[in-house]
């Protein structure tokens, strides 16, 4: 059926197939498939007469027929368009391989190439679109593509070449209750959390922002050891007045969306937290004032109300991000492949694929590359769309 939609369009197709099984032989349903765009409806039915054992002898021109007329008066009595044809062979998509996937295509706008892009490359590798629907028209626009027949890799490596072609965020994941189940996220906070780097705007503070933003932008990309660029970055902030910590942490900006994300996981039940290279003095009063279930940072030295240039404690680096991700999911009692974890830096990498989903944010190559999905959006809540929330969802629990 395809026309103008309207109400009890539906009900009148269901009625007249109820009313024609009166005294003639009997049909079930077997499959129903509804969607409308733009008020445009599409209503695909499957029906098959019940075993022959149950029901009169009728051949397959006399069902046909009968259906036909069927289709003629329910067009008559709604105006839309009715078709009957038979349903020969197996179910399209009966014997494909593999669990289905979910991909989703996000942008400012989502271009044409970008959704044929995705499709050929679906198509190239032997995958099948079962099901389209849009999840967002705001702050992007964000299209699922549900498909069968392909393989994860294949799809994720395909895929990701359409991406860098046509500048589309596009993830992939799997289907099925992983995907529905996820009830933790862990979040970085400088340049994803919040806007900027924590320790560049201490180190401008200090006279030492030239040289402590160039080892701070090596140490992201991958190309010095964490730890050891940590504690040289820290110890260019010798002698600065502890109160500057309270100062930075006054101008700190949220990235836009950061609010909303957090606000529609926690109402949805999610545990929400972040795990930071930065510094506690910052991390710890922001995670209260968001309400946030947990939070992990190193520690800045302090003497004499002034910082020393050293840390305290355990330096939570690459693997110390891991280690917390691990931590607060065994202290909620959350399965590792229930957890998502958001990061832009090179020492997020061990905790974005320790996490069930691990999801690079505005991140350098060399993360985008390794994490189960990219988005290079500048809105924090495009991550809801990656786990599946619509629109709608969202603003329902605002």
């Amino acid at each position: 059926m395809t026309g103008v939609d309207r109400p009890g369009v539906t009900a009148r197709l269901f009625s007249a197939l109820s009313a024609a099984a009166d005294g003639a032989p009997a049909v079930e349903v077997v499959d129903i498939e509804q969607v409308v765009v733009h008020g445009q409806l599409v209503l695909g039915v499957v029906i098959a007469t019940l075993p022959a054992e149950e029901r009169p002898a009728e051949d397959e021109g006399a069902l046909l027929a009968r259906l036909g007329r069927l289709a003629d008066e329910v067009s008559g009595a709604t105006g839309v368009q009715v078709r009957v044809e038979a349903a020969t062979g197996p179910e399209p998509g009966t014997g494909r391989t593999g669990r289905p996937h979910h991909v989703i295509l996000l942008g400012r706008p989502v271009p044409p190439d970008a959704v044929a892009g995705a499709a050929r490359a679906i198509a190239g590798i032997g995958g099948n679109i079962d099901a389209i629907r849009r999840l967002s028209d705001y702050p992007v626009t964000s299209f699922e593509l549900t498909v069968s027949g392909a393989e994860s890799t294949a799809l994720r490596t395909a895929l990701a070449e359409v991406s860098a072609a046509t500048g589309a965020d596009i993830a992939v994941e799997q289907a099925g209750l992983a995907r529905r189940g996820k009830r933790l996220i862990v979040l970085d906070v400088d340049s994803t959390l919040v806007q900027g780097e924590v320790i560049d705007e201490l180190a401008a503070r200090a006279g030492r922002a030239a040289e402590v933003a160039r080892i701070t932008a090596a140490a992201m990309n991958g190309e010095l050891d964490f730890a050891e660029s940590l504690r040289a970055r820290v110890s260019a902030l010798a002698g600065l007045p502890v109160d500057v910590l309270d100062e930075v942490r006054e101008h700190l900006e949220l990235t836009p969306g950061a609010r909303t994300l957090i606000r529609t996981l926690q109402r949805h039940g999610f545990r929400c937290g972040v795990v930071s290279g930065g510094f506690s003095q910052i991390t710890d009063p922001l995670a209260e004032a968001l309400g946030l279930d947990f939070a992990a940072a190193n520690t800045l030295e302090v003497a004499g109300g002034r910082l020393t240039g050293g840390l305290v404690g355990e330096i939570v680096d690459r693997a110390g991000k891991a280690r917390a991700l691990v931590r607060f999911a065994a202290e909620y009692g959350v399965p590792l492949e229930q957890t998502v974890a958001v990061g832009d830096g090179a020492n997020d990498l061990d905790m974005l694929n320790t996490a069930g989903l691990g999801i690079a944010f505005n991140a350098k190559p060399v993360v985008r590359e390794q994490a189960h999905a990219a988005l290079n959006q500048p809105y924090l809540d495009a991550v809801l769309q990656v786990l599946g929330f619509t629109r709608d969802e969202v603003l329902d629990a605002l």
